[in-house]
This record gives C-alpha cells, structure tokens and sequence, in this order.
C-alpha cells in the first residue's frame, strides 16, 4: 500500500468518526443539525435519537475497519472492499435522501478506491 492510499484511507476513516461524533454525542447540535439539515427539535426526538445514535454507532466502526484494514492487518483488498460498500451506501443515500451524499459521506472513499486501483494497474 503506498502512502497516498494509507492518508486517503485514514482521512476516510476520520470522516466515519466525526460522523460517529455528531450522530452518537452531538445528536440534537446545531452542527449535526446543520449538517444533516434536520432541525434540533427534530434530533431531540426520542426515536430520531436513538435511530441517529445507532446510526453513529455503524459509522464509527467503519471508521475501525478501515483503520483495521489499512495498519493492523494490512491489506489492500480489503481497504478496496470497504471503500466500495461506503460508494454504494453513499450511492444509496444519494437515490433516497440526498443527492450530495454521495460527494459528502463517499468523496474520500471514492478517491481512495482510486489510488487503490492506480497502484493495482501499475
């Protein structure tokens, strides 16, 4: 794995955690409500909350695989793998909810599956 692919992977990575932050301990801010264009009023909501807690909760260990499959046990398949299922739930999300999804939540990803496959080709 070359060190592009290790500081794509871990700023993806790092964008799970935050992610893990605002939907689990920042669930009824005003930057998770500003970022998920959800009122505070809304967040508050018993089952919003607990809906966005788990939610963050699936985010954050994300964040640990990709971290997992980039130093831990490296392995560039499986960094690949992860960053395709992000592309596509990302892809998801973009059909059914909002289509900046796929630039905001599967961006990095799809540039890290890029310089994974540039490195394959070469």
């Amino acid at each position: 794995m070359t060190i592009l692919i290790s500081i794509l992977a871990t700023l993806t990575a790092a964008e799970f955690f935050y992610i893990l932050y605002l939907e689990t301990f920042a669930t009824s801010s005003a930057k998770t409500s500003g970022v998920f264009g959800i009122s505070t009023e809304e967040l508050q909501g018993e089952t919003v909350s607990t809906l966005f807690k788990n939610q963050g909760v699936y985010n954050g260990l994300l964040g640990v695989l990709i971290l997992l499959a980039a130093y831990i046990f490296p392995s560039l398949t499986a960094v690949m793998c992860l960053m395709v299922y992000i592309i596509l739930v990302a892809a998801y999300g973009s059909f059914t909810s909002n289509p900046k999804i796929i630039l905001m939540q599967g961006g990095l990803a799809i540039l890290t599956l890029l310089a994974c496959i540039v490195y394959l080709v070469k």
